[in-house]
C-alpha cells in the first residue's frame, strides 16, 4: 500500500487463532517482518512471537516494544539459551496463551559468507551442499516443538518457505535506502501436531527433510518462472476479506502517522513531555542493564507468583 510490494501467497493457509510454530528460510535479515504481510490476510498478528538474537532487545523504541510482546531474546549458543527457552515456553503454556512462534532453524540470514560455512559443515558431514538454504540447527526446533506439545500448546507446524522474485534487500540499510523488494512471495504447508514424528532423533530428520525440499522449490522458483505454483494460478484464499485488510491498512496507517507527527509536536511544545520521553528511555535502558529485559522481568513475576501460590495450596 506505501511501498508497493506484492505478496504472493501459495500452498495451505492458517486457521485463525492456531497455536503454531513457524518455521521459514531465513533469506534476508527482513524475513520476519515481511511475513506480516501474510499473517495479516490469514491469522492474528497479535499471536506471533519471535525467535530472535538477543542484540536486538537493546535497539531504542524497537527493540522495547519486543520485550514488552515477550519475543524469545537467544544468544544463539544453546548450553546459554536452553534454560531461557524453557522458561519461556513454560511461561506461555502456563498462561494459556495461544502464540505463533517464529523460529529460523538456519540461525542466520543467507550470504556469501553463511552459505560457506554451511557447505563446509555439508562437506565435513557427508551432507548435500545447498544452494538457496543454509543446513538447518535442529536441536532448538525439536526443543520448541516437545516444549510445547507436552504443554499442550501447539496445534501445527507452519513450514514456510519465502522468495524475492525480483530484488532481494539483504539488510536493514537497503530499506533505508528505499530499497523495499517489489515481490515476495510465500508458500506455506501445514502439518498438523498428529502427523509429526515423537522422538527427538525422528524430529531433527523431519526438520532436514523440509530443507531439503525447500532447496529443491527455492531451485524451481529461481530457475524457473519464479512462481511457487507451476501453473501460476494458484493462490490460497484469504482467511480475511480483502476489504478487512485494506481497513486494517488503512486504520494502521492513518494511526501511525497521526501518532508520530502529534509525537513530534507535543515534544516541540511542552517541556514535560520531553521530560517524560528522557524518563521512560532511562527506566528503558536502567531496567535492561539490571534485569536483562522486560520479559524476564515478566517471567521472573510469573514464577515468584507461582511459587507463592504452591506455597499456599501445600500450607492447606
Amino acid at each position: 500500500m506505501v511501498f508497493g510490494a506484492k505478496v504472493v501467497i501459495t500452498g495451505d493457509g492458517f486457521i485463525p487463532g492456531e497455536r503454531s510454530v513457524i518455521i521459514m528460510n531465513h533469506r534476508t535479515r527482513m524475513d520476519w517482518m515481511f511475513l506480516w504481510n501474510c499473517l495479516l490476510r490469514y491469522s492474528y498478528l497479535r499471536l506471533e512471537k519471535i525467535c530472535l538474537k538477543s542484540s536486538l532487545k537493546s535497539v531504542p523504541g524497537f527493540g522495547w516494544a519486543m520485550q514488552v510482546a515477550a519475543f524469545i531474546f537467544i544468544q544463539r549458543k544453546w548450553e546459554a539459551d536452553r534454560n531461557h527457552f524453557e522458561n519461556m515456553l513454560d511461561y506461555f503454556c502456563d498462561i494459556h496463551e495461544p502464540l505463533q512462534l517464529l523460529i529460523f532453524p538456519e540461525g542466520t540470514d543467507l550470504t556469501a559468507n553463511t552459505k560457506a560455512r554451511s557447505n563446509e559443515f555439508a562437506e565435513k558431514n557427508g551432507l548435500q551442499k545447498y544452494e538457496y538454504v543454509l543446513h538447518p540447527r535442529t536441536t532448538g526446533f525439536t526443543f520448541v516443538v516437545e516444549r510445547l506439545r507436552e504443554g499442550n500448546n501447539l496445534d501445527a507446524i507452519h513450514d514456510i518457505t519465502v522468495a524475492y522474485p525480483q530484488n532481494i534487500p539483504q539488510t536493514e540499510k537497503h530499506l533505508l535506502n528505499g530499497n523495499f523488494p517489489r515481490e515476495i512471495h510465500f508458500h506455506v504447508h501445514r502439518y498438523p501436531i498428529q502427523t509429526l514424528p515423537t522422538s527427538r532423533e525422528e524430529l531433527q530428520i523431519w526438520c532436514q527433510k523440509r530443507w531439503e525440499e525447500k532447496e529443491e522449490r527455492l531451485q524451481l522458483f529461481y530457475e524457473g518462472d519464479k512462481y511457487f505454483d507451476v501453473t501460476g494460478r494458484s493462490i490460497i484464499p484469504p482467511c480475511k476479506s480483502e476489504l478487512r485488510v485494506l481497513v486494517v491498512k488503512c486504520i494502521s496507517l492513518l494511526y501511525w502517522t497521526l501518532f508520530t507527527l502529534a509525537v513530534f509536536v507535543l515534544l516541540y511544545l511542552y517541556s514535560f513531555v520531553r521530560w517524560y520521553c528522557v524518563t521512560v528511555t532511562v527506566i528503558f535502558v536502567v531496567q535492561q542493564k539490571i534485569f536483562g529485559g522486560l520479559e524476564i522481568i515478566e517471567l521472573a513475576c510469573h514464577q515468584y507468583f507461582n511459587k507463592r501460590q504452591n506455597g499456599y495450596r501445600k500450607a492447606e
